[in-house]
């Protein structure tokens, strides 16, 4: 191989996965001037950018737009419906502004690769060793160090009559709303497309194994979600574990595991968990350690159990939330290549699922603290109706709730239930992070008439 040839397939980094963290780190190590290989057989961004937040956010904002113009009649505007009637979406037109944005996005992609000098191929590999990879048309790449950020699946659980239901990916496909959706689960994913659908026009019902929502935010918070939802008309069935679907025509029933044979849905969704991408890259037999699940088993500087590969995202045992991701990424080349110290700090890291209202959290749940700190804390609450909705007179009410410790009362965490709760969690989750105490809070004058006023005013 003459030299033009070796430096044609020789790289500084290889990147395999063009999702949010492996364009990160592309575009982090190619502005320290290192030269990049990202390997990517499908659309760029991954699950986010294609079937995950941007498309989620997308129907939420969608689903809010129908329920503000719900209860606007009800506030005097004329808007030619009756106010009980659902506002319905016209999906074809609103999925085209909805993928245009996307294509946006990719676009944007496109562009950066271009300009930072990352050679885009677009298909798969599998790592011969920790410096070669060699793609699914027989090339081969090398490099000194190979990052793997190849992101993550929705799976359907191993049940007779899986194949009659769908998953987060057939949603974003959908051009219509069902009369009937079931939705299997009780997660992230569950409670946010059950709120979506409910909002825009559908009769939504939630099968759920265990007893509440969310397993990993605060209990309280969930139980006023779930009130919320019922008051929205979203039918939760909560200790119900589903054992078959089973076709009724084209329509499909769910057997629960006592043998119960629920209603006819038009269509049940499997919100029941994610598994990583971690097959055929040839990790086993390199020695890549994996968890039980197939994730990559990273530590803290994102270094796999290989000198050489690292990952990061929902391929590896990290949190998985693209912020992380990202975050990690360029953290890494930061290090690599800025020779910077610094890592992720995986502490307190602030999360929101966009329900109707959306709910968020930074630090420990009241259970986690207890566990922690005994019985030396200080619980506050704050309930109430935000004032569009009590002019409205909606029902929907929300919750914020501090956790403090200790004499000096340190804030430990906060959580918010309730409209705008995705937009004010940030700044708090800045204070958590730099020590804050009730008296801090309490010494910030509010801003009145908000529902974010509550979190300073708490007795």
């Amino acid at each position: 191989m003459n030299a033009d040839e070796q430096n044609k397939t020789h790289f500084d980094l290889i990147v395999v996965g063009g999702g949010s963290g492996g364009l990160a780190g592309a575009f982090r190590a190619a502005e320290y001037g290192a030269r990049v290989a990202l390997l990517e057989p499908a659309l760029l961004g991954g699950t986010c950018v294609n079937v995950g937040c941007v498309p989620k956010k997308a129907m939420w904002l969608a689903a809010d737009i129908a329920g503000k113009l719900r209860m606007a009649q009800s506030l005097g505007f004329a808007i030619d419906q009756p106010p009980q009637q659902r506002c319905e979406l016209d999906w074809p037109t609103f999925i085209v502004h909805r993928q245009r944005y996307i294509a946006n996005i990719h676009e944007s992609y496109r562009k950066r690769l271009d300009a930072s000098g990352i050679v885009l191929a677009p298909m798969r590999a599998h790592l011969l060793d920790a410096r070669t990879v060699e793609c699914e048309n027989g090339a081969r790449l090398s490099a000194p160090r190979i990052l793997i950020a190849t992101g993550g699946h929705a799976v359907k659980p191993d049940m007779p009559g899986a194949e009659l239901g769908g998953t987060s990916d057939d949603f974003f496909a959908w051009n219509a709303a069902p009369e009937r959706v079931a939705i299997v689960g009780a997660g992230y994913i569950a409670v946010e497309l059950a709120g979506v659908l409910q909002a825009l026009g559908s009769r939504v019902e939630v099968f759920v194994r265990g007893s509440r929502l969310l397993e990993g935010f605060d209990a309280e918070l969930t139980k006023q979600l779930s009130d919320d939802y019922c008051q929205s008309g979203v039918r939760l069935h909560f200790d119900h574990a589903v054992a078959a679907l089973e076709a009724d025509g084209v329509r499909v029933r769910l057997r629960g595991a006592d043998g119960a044979l629920s209603e006819a849905f038009d269509k049940v969704l499997f919100a029941t968990g994610r598994r990583p991408n971690s097959a055929k890259l040839g990790l086993q037999q390199l020695g890549v350690k994996l968890d039980a699940r197939g994730h990559i088993v990273v530590d803290e500087l994102h270094a796999t159990s290989v000198a050489g590969v690292n990952a990061v995202g929902d391929v590896t045992t990290d949190v998985q939330l693209t912020p992380v991701a990202i975050a990690a990424a360029r953290r890494l080349m930061d290090r690599v290549y800025g020779k910077r110290e610094g890592r992720l700090d995986q502490h307190n890291i602030p999360t929101v699922v966009f329900a109707h209202p959306p709910i968020g959290k930074v630090g420990l749940t009241e259970d986690e603290a207890r566990a922690r700190h005994g019985d030396d804390l200080h619980i506050y609450r704050a309930g109430f109706r935000p004032m569009l909705y009590a002019l409205a007179e909606s029902p929907q009410r929300s919750l914020f709730k501090l956790i403090c410790v200790g004499e000096e009362r340190r804030v430990v965490g906060i959580h918010l239930l309730g409209e705008a709760a995705d937009e004010m969690l940030q700044g708090f989750a800045v204070a958590l992070k730099r020590g804050i105490t009730l008296d801090d809070l309490r010494d910030t004058v509010a801003i009145h008439p908000t529902s974010a006023e509550e979190v300073v005013l708490m007795r």
